[in-house]
């Protein structure tokens, strides 16, 4: 076989298995490898009749299979590995070659290797993918950044392979540099929020309203039927569902509560702090995991330490406020990460398009959800929206539920149920819509302790003024 395969597929565990079937579905002739030959044979053995993939063995074969330029896609750890694998290739590929990674890399490397290898006269595309195992061979959402030459020469591939939603595949040139592994990333740390406000609506729900597993599992079977309906809240009810086959309790109880994380949730709060964002919603999310880990500690700690005793309200409005409170704490969620967006775009001139953005989060992916056609539709209406908030609807929703919401989380603090995903996005709320905020006394002590100066209310912006505490002297300007 020579030069007929239009790409090929590098690591093949089961992300880089499944996508390779999908592109072969497809109809595009493509060559798979991995650095053991058993994967390559494990896929090759679920090819279907009439789909033309072959197994290289070598770079070199992977090289002479393809058509030029040739397109080489990586599925592969994220770091270290990434830099070994194009290393590996490179000696067997042309100037003009295409090399996309398609792993959840870290934008600092994309942007780095980007310009590392265009140097060498080579294209490279980061693309960031969502869907999980079924996502990739049924149809993720698609995200790659990068050259748009690269792009447009893709594109019917990953048209073909996305998830289609009833506006189009699920991808778009999401930008320069590293603008597709940016927004995964982004989109990462929002599934990170997501799936923590749904877990401190589950502990709620169990350890304050007193609902079984089979009544929790109606209560969000309901919600997605409505604003709520969403991948994150089809799979909590099919959860709160399954029973365990040994033990015969629900799955979820013999579940240890210690949640994994694999560095992206990490990743975007990194950067938000480097960028001066606040996130605290998936700040949240990120602490939340990280306190689980510490079970030792935990366990010890619940012998010692005591909180209010739990009790059971008997009001059937409760069920609807949570509801409710979820959703108002899912927008500020959203709001927090394309805040992110919007403000590294700024930074890195990523050409980014929030309304497309959206879009493709329609489906195939972790967080594809009913309420990103509101949020496609606020940046169709205004493409420079400051700030999701800022949507009459979406903003609107808040200001009608929020006494729900605020309800929810004194009931949290009232019984002692964490909620620092939910908390988090309320204080967002009251913070993003005050005029003044008591910072003014943190910048008086900041000139108090260290003369870091401050402005002043009745002075033009950009003027600083320190003022001499401790003896009582004149302001200095």
């Amino acid at each position: 076989m020579q030069g007929t395969s239009q790409i090929c597929v590098v690591g093949l565990a089961t992300m880089g298995q499944n996508l390779a079937l999908n592109i072969a579905r497809n109809g595009f002739p493509i060559t798979v490898f991995n650095r053991t030959w058993d994967k390559t044979e494990a896929t090759l053995a679920r090819v279907q009749p009439g789909q033309r993939v072959f197994g290289a063995r070598t770079p070199a074969e992977v090289a002479a299979s393809l058509v030029r330029p040739r397109r080489v896609l990586l599925l592969v750890k994220a770091g270290q590995p990434v830099d070994d694998t194009i290393a590996q290739f490179l000696p067997v590929l042309q100037a003009g070659d295409l090399i996309i990674d398609a792993g959840n890399s870290h934008p600092d490397d994309t942007e780095r290797r980007s310009i590392d290898l265009h140097r060498q006269g080579f294209r490279f595309v980061g693309m960031g993918v969502s869907g999980g195992e079924e996502g990739a061979l049924l149809g993720p959402s698609l995200m790659p950044g990068g050259d748009r030459t690269a792009y447009d020469e893709l594109a019917p591939i990953l048209a073909k392979i996305a998830a289609q939603v009833e506006d189009g595949p699920c991808v778009t040139h999401i930008g320069t540099g590293a603008a597709g592994h940016f927004v995964k990333m982004v989109h990462n740390g929002i599934e990170y929020g997501d799936m923590q406000l749904i877990a401190e609506v589950f502990d709620l729900m169990q350890n304050v309203l007193g609902l079984t597993h089979e009544q929790m599992a109606a209560a969000f079977a309901e919600w997605n039927t409505g604003f709520l309906e969403s991948f994150l809240i089809e799979i909590t009810s099919r959860i709160l569902r399954t029973s365990d086959p040994i033990t015969q309790q629900p799955l979820v109880e013999v579940i240890l509560d210690k949640a994994g994380q694999k560095g992206t949730g990490k990743w975007t709060s990194e950067i938000a702090l480097r960028l001066g964002v606040p996130l605290p919603t998936i700040h949240a999310a990120v602490d939340a995991r990280c306190l689980s880990a510490m079970k030792d500690q935990r366990v010890a700690a619940a012998a010692i330490l005591t909180g209010p005793k739990a009790s059971r309200p008997a009001d059937p409005t409760l069920l609807a406020a949570l509801r409710d409170a979820l959703y108002c704490s899912k927008i500020c969620s959203y709001a927090q990460g394309l805040d992110l967006l919007t403000t590294a775009d700024r930074e890195k001139k990523f050409g980014l398009d929030l309304g497309e953005v959206a879009r493709i989060w329609k489906g195939g992916c972790i967080i594809r959800a009913r309420f990103l056609t509101r949020i496609q539709a606020a940046y169709g209406k205004h493409r420079q929206l400051p700030n999701l908030l800022l949507d009459p609807e979406l903003g609107g929703f808040l200001q009608q539920h929020q006494a729900a919401w605020r309800r929810v989380v004194a009931l949290a603090a009232e019984h002692g149920v964490p909620a620092l995903a939910m908390g988090s996005s309320l204080a967002y709320f009251d913070s993003f819509r005050r005029a003044r905020l008591p910072q003014n006394l943190t910048q008086a002590q900041r000139d108090c302790f260290g003369a870091h100066t401050f402005e002043r209310v009745d002075r033009p912006a950009g003027q600083f003024f320190h003022h001499e505490w401790n003896d009582h002297k004149a302001l200095k300007v």
